[in-house]
């Protein structure tokens, strides 16, 4: 299953026992009564955190629900502009202010260039972060495991199938999808 923004993803040992929001994997996990740990990762860093499952089913998901969206100030809301503090010389802001369009177009104008002169290695870059997180955190003992990082680096999909073809089957899954799916499609 894709990784979407916001998403977490549970194990008990080597088995994925939930995906989804939050607070819909912290209940799974209270559900579990384990008497092993159960590690709990952010599908978008590949990190893993801690969660807390004190009280009952609607305290967890209000304990974990989303932020609400701060209102809103100056800018175009509707383009979803976000004001924030740029410093630069005095030099920069006057070739800025100079340009047609002005600071903000021009700085827009320039990041969108660099995004695409970059193509998807940001993304890529990203995936294989997160997919390092996870690997380290829970195959770090596993055989092949700095092998298969070094593949993971190269962006070697094959070789890193490959040599986590031993892995345990929802690890190596996952851990597969955090490497080679995009964590930012826009």
């Amino acid at each position: 299953m894709p990784s979407q923004p916001g998403t977490y993803t549970a194990f008990l040992s080597n088995r994925r026992i939930a995906h989804g929001s939050l607070a819909d994997v912290a209940i799974a996990v209270k559900r579990t009564d384990a008497a092993v740990p159960v590690l709990v990762f952010d599908d978008g860093a590949g990190t893993q955190l801690d969660v807390d499952t004190r009280g009952s089913d609607d305290e967890i998901r209000a304990r974990y629900a989303p932020a609400p969206e701060p209102p809103r100030g100056r800018g175009r809301p509707k383009l979803g502009v976000v004001p924030r503090e740029v410093t630069l010389l005095p030099r920069h802001w006057e070739w800025l202010n100079a340009q047609k369009g002005g600071a903000s177009v021009t700085l827009r104008r320039l990041v969108d260039e660099a995004r695409r002169a970059s193509g998807d290695a940001h993304l890529t870059k990203a995936a294989h972060e997160r997919a390092y997180h996870f690997m380290y955190a829970i195959a770090g003992n596993f055989t092949n495991y700095e092998e298969a990082t070094r593949a993971l680096f190269a962006n070697d999909r094959e070789r890193l199938e490959a040599l986590t073809q031993g892995w345990p089957p929802d690890i190596r899954a996952h851990a597969l999808m955090l490497a080679f799916t995009a964590a930012d499609p826009t």
